[in-house]
Protein backbone atom coordinates (compact mmCIF):
# COMPACT_ATOMS: atom_id res chain seq x y z
CA UNK A 1 0.00 0.00 0.00
CA UNK A 2 1.38 3.44 -0.90
CA UNK A 3 1.90 6.07 1.78
CA UNK A 4 -0.50 9.02 1.77
CA UNK A 5 1.72 12.06 2.19
CA UNK A 6 0.63 15.61 2.85
CA UNK A 7 3.22 18.16 1.78
CA UNK A 8 3.31 21.92 2.46
CA UNK A 9 4.42 23.67 -0.75
CA UNK A 10 3.78 27.23 0.46
CA UNK A 11 7.46 28.07 -0.09
CA UNK A 12 7.32 27.58 -3.88
CA UNK A 13 6.65 31.19 -4.97
CA UNK A 14 9.56 32.64 -3.00
CA UNK A 15 12.24 31.71 -5.58
CA UNK A 16 14.76 30.79 -2.90
CA UNK A 17 16.77 27.69 -2.05
CA UNK A 18 13.88 26.24 -0.04
CA UNK A 19 11.61 26.80 -3.06
CA UNK A 20 13.90 24.75 -5.28
CA UNK A 21 14.16 22.05 -2.64
CA UNK A 22 10.37 21.85 -2.44
CA UNK A 23 9.69 21.81 -6.18
CA UNK A 24 12.37 19.22 -6.92
CA UNK A 25 11.49 16.92 -4.02
CA UNK A 26 7.76 17.06 -4.85
CA UNK A 27 8.54 16.14 -8.48
CA UNK A 28 10.69 13.27 -7.24
CA UNK A 29 7.99 12.02 -4.86
CA UNK A 30 5.32 12.33 -7.56
CA UNK A 31 7.39 10.04 -9.78
CA UNK A 32 7.32 7.38 -7.03
CA UNK A 33 3.61 6.75 -7.58
CA UNK A 34 3.76 3.14 -6.43
CA UNK A 35 5.19 4.27 -3.08
CA UNK A 36 3.47 7.61 -2.47
CA UNK A 37 0.10 9.29 -2.97
CA UNK A 38 0.70 13.04 -2.73
CA UNK A 39 -1.75 15.48 -1.17
CA UNK A 40 -0.41 18.99 -1.50
CA UNK A 41 -1.16 21.93 0.76
CA UNK A 42 -0.30 25.57 0.28
CA UNK A 43 -1.27 28.96 1.62
CA UNK A 44 -0.70 32.29 -0.10
CA UNK A 45 -2.62 35.53 -0.52
CA UNK A 46 -0.95 36.85 -3.68
CA UNK A 47 0.73 33.74 -5.13
CA UNK A 48 -1.98 31.08 -5.13
CA UNK A 49 -1.89 31.20 -8.92
CA UNK A 50 1.74 30.06 -8.88
CA UNK A 51 0.82 27.13 -6.64
CA UNK A 52 -2.02 26.09 -8.96
CA UNK A 53 0.27 26.41 -12.00
CA UNK A 54 2.91 24.19 -10.42
CA UNK A 55 0.39 21.45 -9.71
CA UNK A 56 -1.13 21.66 -13.19
CA UNK A 57 2.28 21.50 -14.86
CA UNK A 58 4.21 19.15 -12.60
CA UNK A 59 1.84 17.00 -10.49
CA UNK A 60 -1.52 17.03 -12.33
CA UNK A 61 -2.91 13.93 -10.57
CA UNK A 62 -2.07 15.11 -7.06
CA UNK A 63 -4.86 16.23 -4.74
CA UNK A 64 -4.20 19.85 -3.75
CA UNK A 65 -5.77 22.34 -1.34
CA UNK A 66 -4.64 25.98 -1.30
CA UNK A 67 -5.82 28.56 1.22
CA UNK A 68 -5.97 32.32 0.45
CA UNK A 69 -4.07 33.31 3.60
CA UNK A 70 -0.63 34.96 3.78
CA UNK A 71 2.14 32.89 5.33
CA UNK A 72 2.09 35.28 8.32
CA UNK A 73 -1.48 34.16 9.06
CA UNK A 74 -0.52 30.49 8.88
CA UNK A 75 2.38 31.24 11.20
CA UNK A 76 -0.10 32.55 13.76
CA UNK A 77 -2.57 29.69 13.27
CA UNK A 78 0.00 26.88 13.32
CA UNK A 79 3.12 28.08 15.14
CA UNK A 80 1.46 30.45 17.64
CA UNK A 81 -2.02 29.07 18.29
CA UNK A 82 -1.23 25.54 17.12
CA UNK A 83 -4.75 25.08 15.78
CA UNK A 84 -6.39 23.59 12.64
CA UNK A 85 -4.99 20.29 11.44
CA UNK A 86 -4.29 19.96 7.68
CA UNK A 87 -5.95 16.56 7.95
CA UNK A 88 -9.28 18.37 8.13
CA UNK A 89 -8.95 19.39 4.47
CA UNK A 90 -6.44 16.86 3.09
CA UNK A 91 -8.24 13.80 4.48
CA UNK A 92 -6.51 10.80 6.01
CA UNK A 93 -2.75 10.97 5.58
CA UNK A 94 0.07 8.91 7.02
CA UNK A 95 2.68 11.69 7.07
CA UNK A 96 2.66 15.46 6.82
CA UNK A 97 5.90 17.02 5.51
CA UNK A 98 6.06 20.55 6.86
CA UNK A 99 7.98 23.71 6.03
CA UNK A 100 8.60 26.51 8.60
CA UNK A 101 5.13 26.16 10.12
CA UNK A 102 4.23 23.15 12.23
CA UNK A 103 0.55 22.19 12.36
CA UNK A 104 -1.14 20.05 14.99
CA UNK A 105 -1.87 16.59 13.63
CA UNK A 106 -4.54 14.12 14.65
CA UNK A 107 -2.95 10.84 13.58
CA UNK A 108 -0.36 11.56 10.88
CA UNK A 109 3.36 11.57 11.67
CA UNK A 110 5.04 14.98 11.40
CA UNK A 111 8.22 15.17 9.30
CA UNK A 112 10.02 18.43 8.63
CA UNK A 113 13.14 19.46 6.75
CA UNK A 114 15.56 21.79 8.52
CA UNK A 115 17.84 23.45 6.00
CA UNK A 116 20.00 25.33 8.46
CA UNK A 117 20.12 26.91 11.91
CA UNK A 118 21.96 30.04 10.87
CA UNK A 119 19.63 32.20 12.95
CA UNK A 120 20.88 30.50 16.11
CA UNK A 121 24.54 30.47 15.07
CA UNK A 122 24.41 34.10 13.92
CA UNK A 123 21.44 35.79 15.65
CA UNK A 124 22.61 39.28 14.68
CA UNK A 125 22.22 38.39 10.99
CA UNK A 126 18.58 37.30 11.37
CA UNK A 127 15.38 39.25 10.84
CA UNK A 128 13.56 39.35 14.20
CA UNK A 129 10.16 38.31 12.83
CA UNK A 130 11.58 35.38 10.87
CA UNK A 131 13.56 34.28 13.91
CA UNK A 132 10.48 34.33 16.16
CA UNK A 133 8.52 32.30 13.60
CA UNK A 134 11.28 29.72 13.34
CA UNK A 135 11.74 29.56 17.11
CA UNK A 136 8.09 28.60 17.56
CA UNK A 137 8.44 26.07 14.73
CA UNK A 138 11.51 24.43 16.31
CA UNK A 139 9.78 24.21 19.69
CA UNK A 140 6.87 22.28 18.13
CA UNK A 141 9.24 20.02 16.20
CA UNK A 142 11.17 19.14 19.31
CA UNK A 143 7.95 18.07 21.06
CA UNK A 144 5.96 16.59 18.18
CA UNK A 145 8.17 15.92 15.17
CA UNK A 146 8.57 12.22 14.56
CA UNK A 147 11.51 12.66 12.19
CA UNK A 148 13.68 15.56 11.06
CA UNK A 149 15.39 15.67 7.67
CA UNK A 150 18.72 17.52 7.70
CA UNK A 151 20.17 18.38 4.30
CA UNK A 152 23.78 17.80 5.41
CA UNK A 153 25.80 16.21 8.18
CA UNK A 154 26.68 19.72 9.32
CA UNK A 155 23.00 20.60 9.70
CA UNK A 156 22.31 17.37 11.59
CA UNK A 157 25.08 18.19 14.03
CA UNK A 158 23.52 21.62 14.62
CA UNK A 159 20.00 20.21 15.05
CA UNK A 160 21.21 17.79 17.70
CA UNK A 161 23.44 20.32 19.44
CA UNK A 162 21.37 23.51 19.23
CA UNK A 163 17.81 22.15 19.37
CA UNK A 164 18.47 19.20 21.63
CA UNK A 165 16.73 16.71 19.35
CA UNK A 166 17.76 13.07 19.68
CA UNK A 167 20.23 11.99 16.95
CA UNK A 168 18.11 8.96 16.01
CA UNK A 169 15.26 11.30 14.98
CA UNK A 170 17.48 13.31 12.61
CA UNK A 171 18.14 11.81 9.17
CA UNK A 172 20.58 13.24 6.62
CA UNK A 173 19.24 13.41 3.07
CA UNK A 174 21.44 15.56 0.83
CA UNK A 175 19.91 17.81 -1.79
CA UNK A 176 20.71 17.44 -5.48
CA UNK A 177 21.21 19.70 -8.49
CA UNK A 178 17.83 21.39 -9.09
CA UNK A 179 16.00 20.93 -12.37
CA UNK A 180 15.77 24.72 -12.68
CA UNK A 181 19.57 24.99 -12.63
CA UNK A 182 19.98 22.74 -15.65
CA UNK A 183 18.69 25.34 -18.09
CA UNK A 184 21.39 26.41 -20.55
CA UNK A 185 21.33 29.25 -23.07
CA UNK A 186 23.23 29.69 -26.32
CA UNK A 187 26.23 32.01 -26.40
CA UNK A 188 24.26 34.51 -28.48
CA UNK A 189 21.31 34.46 -26.08
CA UNK A 190 23.64 34.69 -23.10
CA UNK A 191 25.33 37.79 -24.48
CA UNK A 192 21.95 39.38 -25.20
CA UNK A 193 20.69 38.75 -21.67
CA UNK A 194 23.90 40.06 -20.12
CA UNK A 195 23.71 43.18 -22.25
CA UNK A 196 20.14 43.73 -21.02
CA UNK A 197 21.56 43.61 -17.49
CA UNK A 198 24.24 46.13 -18.59
CA UNK A 199 27.05 43.64 -18.10
CA UNK A 200 29.77 44.11 -20.69
CA UNK A 201 32.98 43.38 -18.76
CA UNK A 202 34.40 40.27 -17.03
CA UNK A 203 32.75 39.66 -13.67
CA UNK A 204 32.59 37.39 -10.66
CA UNK A 205 29.14 36.38 -9.57
CA UNK A 206 27.15 35.93 -6.36
CA UNK A 207 23.60 34.57 -6.12
CA UNK A 208 21.50 34.52 -2.95
CA UNK A 209 19.28 36.62 -0.74
CA UNK A 210 21.01 39.90 0.10
CA UNK A 211 21.19 39.38 3.85
CA UNK A 212 24.01 39.64 6.41
CA UNK A 213 24.59 35.87 6.62
CA UNK A 214 25.77 35.88 3.02
CA UNK A 215 28.78 37.98 4.04
CA UNK A 216 28.46 40.40 1.15
CA UNK A 217 30.18 43.36 2.79
CA UNK A 218 33.38 41.33 3.22
CA UNK A 219 33.01 39.99 -0.33
CA UNK A 220 32.81 43.54 -1.66
CA UNK A 221 35.87 44.57 0.35
CA UNK A 222 37.75 41.52 -0.93
CA UNK A 223 36.82 42.29 -4.53
CA UNK A 224 37.90 45.96 -4.49
CA UNK A 225 41.66 45.28 -4.97
CA UNK A 226 40.70 43.32 -8.10
CA UNK A 227 38.05 45.65 -9.51
CA UNK A 228 40.27 46.73 -12.42
CA UNK A 229 40.40 43.08 -13.48
CA UNK A 230 36.81 41.97 -12.82
CA UNK A 231 33.48 43.50 -11.83
CA UNK A 232 31.19 42.05 -9.17
CA UNK A 233 27.58 41.04 -9.82
CA UNK A 234 25.15 40.37 -6.96
CA UNK A 235 21.85 38.68 -7.84
CA UNK A 236 19.00 37.65 -5.59
CA UNK A 237 16.11 38.87 -3.51
CA UNK A 238 16.59 41.98 -1.42
CA UNK A 239 16.73 40.86 2.18
CA UNK A 240 17.71 43.20 5.01
CA UNK A 241 21.19 44.11 3.85
CA UNK A 242 21.47 47.31 1.81
CA UNK A 243 24.23 47.55 -0.80
CA UNK A 244 25.72 50.92 -1.72
CA UNK A 245 26.29 51.40 -5.43
CA UNK A 246 29.86 51.87 -6.63
CA UNK A 247 31.72 51.60 -9.91
CA UNK A 248 32.04 48.00 -11.06
CA UNK A 249 29.45 46.67 -8.59
CA UNK A 250 26.15 45.53 -10.12
CA UNK A 251 23.17 44.68 -7.90
CA UNK A 252 20.75 43.12 -10.39
CA UNK A 253 18.07 41.89 -7.97
CA UNK A 254 15.79 38.94 -8.64
CA UNK A 255 16.44 37.13 -11.92
CA UNK A 256 14.50 34.47 -13.81
CA UNK A 257 15.90 31.05 -14.68
CA UNK A 258 17.07 32.12 -18.14
CA UNK A 259 18.87 35.19 -16.78
CA UNK A 260 20.42 33.04 -14.07
CA UNK A 261 21.76 30.59 -16.65
CA UNK A 262 23.26 33.51 -18.57
CA UNK A 263 24.86 34.94 -15.42
CA UNK A 264 26.47 31.61 -14.55
CA UNK A 265 27.53 31.04 -18.16
CA UNK A 266 29.23 34.41 -18.43
CA UNK A 267 30.92 34.51 -15.02
CA UNK A 268 34.66 34.26 -14.46
CA UNK A 269 33.96 32.67 -11.07
CA UNK A 270 31.21 32.15 -8.51
CA UNK A 271 31.99 33.79 -5.16
CA UNK A 272 29.95 32.30 -2.32
CA UNK A 273 31.79 33.11 0.96
CA UNK A 274 28.73 32.73 3.19
CA UNK A 275 29.09 32.73 6.97
CA UNK A 276 26.94 29.63 7.22
CA UNK A 277 24.97 27.31 4.92
CA UNK A 278 22.88 24.24 5.63
CA UNK A 279 23.77 22.96 2.16
CA UNK A 280 24.55 25.62 -0.45
CA UNK A 281 22.81 24.82 -3.74
CA UNK A 282 24.62 27.60 -5.70
CA UNK A 283 27.83 25.60 -5.24
CA UNK A 284 26.31 22.76 -7.29
CA UNK A 285 24.90 25.24 -9.80
CA UNK A 286 28.36 26.71 -10.34
CA UNK A 287 29.90 23.26 -10.82
CA UNK A 288 27.22 22.33 -13.34
CA UNK A 289 27.68 25.50 -15.39
CA UNK A 290 31.45 25.10 -15.56
CA UNK A 291 32.35 28.00 -13.30
CA UNK A 292 35.21 27.90 -10.76
CA UNK A 293 33.66 28.19 -7.30
CA UNK A 294 34.95 30.00 -4.23
CA UNK A 295 33.16 29.19 -0.98
CA UNK A 296 33.72 29.10 2.78
CA UNK A 297 35.57 26.55 4.88
CA UNK A 298 32.76 26.38 7.47
CA UNK A 299 29.46 24.53 8.09
CA UNK A 300 28.27 22.39 5.16
CA UNK A 301 30.22 24.06 2.36
CA UNK A 302 33.36 21.85 2.48
CA UNK A 303 31.03 18.83 2.71
CA UNK A 304 29.25 19.81 -0.52
CA UNK A 305 32.24 21.10 -2.47
CA UNK A 306 34.84 18.47 -1.59
CA UNK A 307 38.15 19.41 -3.24
CA UNK A 308 36.39 21.05 -6.19
CA UNK A 309 36.13 24.60 -4.79
CA UNK A 310 38.52 27.20 -3.43
CA UNK A 311 37.85 27.27 0.32
CA UNK A 312 38.36 30.54 2.20
CA UNK A 313 37.99 31.88 5.72
CA UNK A 314 34.80 33.97 5.43
CA UNK A 315 35.77 36.19 8.36
CA UNK A 316 38.99 37.42 6.74
CA UNK A 317 38.82 39.73 3.74
CA UNK A 318 42.35 38.88 2.58
CA UNK A 319 41.49 35.18 2.49
CA UNK A 320 38.53 35.92 0.21
CA UNK A 321 40.68 38.13 -2.04
CA UNK A 322 43.32 35.41 -2.38
CA UNK A 323 40.54 32.88 -3.02
CA UNK A 324 39.16 34.96 -5.89
CA UNK A 325 42.65 35.18 -7.40
CA UNK A 326 43.11 31.42 -7.03
CA UNK A 327 39.80 30.71 -8.78
CA UNK A 328 40.60 33.12 -11.61
CA UNK A 329 44.18 31.97 -12.17
CA UNK A 330 43.50 28.20 -11.94
CA UNK A 331 40.15 28.19 -13.67
CA UNK A 332 40.47 24.91 -15.59
CA UNK A 333 41.50 22.90 -12.52
CA UNK A 334 38.44 23.94 -10.54
CA UNK A 335 36.05 23.67 -13.48
CA UNK A 336 37.16 20.08 -14.13
CA UNK A 337 36.91 19.13 -10.46
CA UNK A 338 33.48 20.75 -10.20
CA UNK A 339 32.10 18.74 -13.11
CA UNK A 340 33.09 15.54 -11.29
CA UNK A 341 31.85 16.67 -7.87
CA UNK A 342 28.36 17.61 -9.08
CA UNK A 343 27.80 14.04 -10.30
CA UNK A 344 27.57 12.99 -6.65
CA UNK A 345 24.46 15.17 -6.24
CA UNK A 346 22.65 14.57 -9.52
CA UNK A 347 19.42 12.70 -8.73
CA UNK A 348 16.27 13.98 -7.07
CA UNK A 349 14.77 10.53 -7.59
CA UNK A 350 17.36 9.27 -5.10
CA UNK A 351 16.51 12.14 -2.75
CA UNK A 352 12.82 11.20 -2.98
CA UNK A 353 13.51 7.52 -2.28
CA UNK A 354 15.60 8.36 0.79
CA UNK A 355 12.88 10.76 1.95
CA UNK A 356 10.27 8.01 1.69
CA UNK A 357 12.43 5.86 3.96
CA UNK A 358 12.39 8.70 6.50
CA UNK A 359 8.58 8.81 6.25
CA UNK A 360 8.45 5.10 7.08
CA UNK A 361 10.76 5.60 10.07
CA UNK A 362 8.55 8.46 11.27
CA UNK A 363 5.46 6.26 11.10
CA UNK A 364 7.24 3.49 12.97
CA UNK A 365 8.35 6.00 15.62
CA UNK A 366 4.74 7.22 15.92
CA UNK A 367 3.52 3.67 16.53
CA UNK A 368 6.21 2.96 19.14
CA UNK A 369 5.33 6.11 21.08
Amino acid sequence: MPLHVGFDISSLPYNRGVSRYTSNLVRGLYAQSEEVVLRLFGSSFRQRGALHTFVADETPQAHAVFLPHPVKIMNIVWNRLHRVSPESFLGNIDVFHSWEMQPPLKSAALVSTIHDLAMIRYPKTADSYVYSMNKASWDHLKKEGKAIIAVSESTKKDVVELLGIEPERVHVVNEALPKEAKLRVTTVRRDTLLLELRLTKPYIFFIGTLEPRKNLHRLIQAWRPLKKEVELVLAGAQGWDAMKQEQGLHVVGMVNNEQLAALYGGAEALAYPSLYEGFGLPILDGFYHGVPVLTSNVSSMPEVSGDAAVLVDPLHVESITHGIEEALHHRKKYVDRGKEQVKKFSSWDDVAKKTIQVYKKAIAYEHRH
